[in-house]
């Protein structure tokens, strides 16, 4: 399977990351972790579940305007669904082991220049090449 070099979307992707954490932490100061966004809106619900819904509404809503706007997003899942799902449960096993998702550690933690944050996303960066490696040139993927 090959990957799509699109740099002009990865960067535009990126700024609107990087514009929606700064407007969060100044305008609310709060780090833009989706993980620690979304536990405030499962119940009991946080004091400021408001904010938390309509930034988690915004991160819906905008690909949606994108693909109205005739844009599109190409994508494949190349596994099974079963290995989806072990998938999804070992990425939520890091988030909770790892006190943060890639948002959190990678995009707001790093910018803070957090040590925690760093490391985090250190060990974030070498286990997906390891993973790469592994299903590419061991499993044969």
């Amino acid at each position: 399977m090959e990957t799509e070099f699109t740099p002009w979307m990865s960067l535009a992707g990126g700024v609107l990351i990087g514009l929606a954490a700064t407007m969060l932490m100044a305008l609310n100061g709060r780090i833009a972790g989706m993980t620690g966004i979304l536990t405030g809106i499962i119940p009991p619900l946080s004091n400021d579940w408001a904010w938390r819904i309509a930034f988690l509404a915004g991160a819906v809503i905008a690909p949606v305007m994108f693909l109205s706007a005739g844009g599109v997003i190409s994508y494949a899942v190349p596994v099974s669904l079963p290995l989806l799902a072990l998938g999804g449960l070992l990425v939520g096993m890091g988030v909770y082991f790892g006190a943060g998702c890639t948002s959190g550690h990678g995009v707001c933690g790093m910018a803070r220049l957090s040590p925690r944050s760093i490391a985090a996303t250190v060990t974030f960066m070498i286990a997906t090449g390891i993973t790469v490696f592994v299903i590419r040139h061991v499993v044969g993927g």
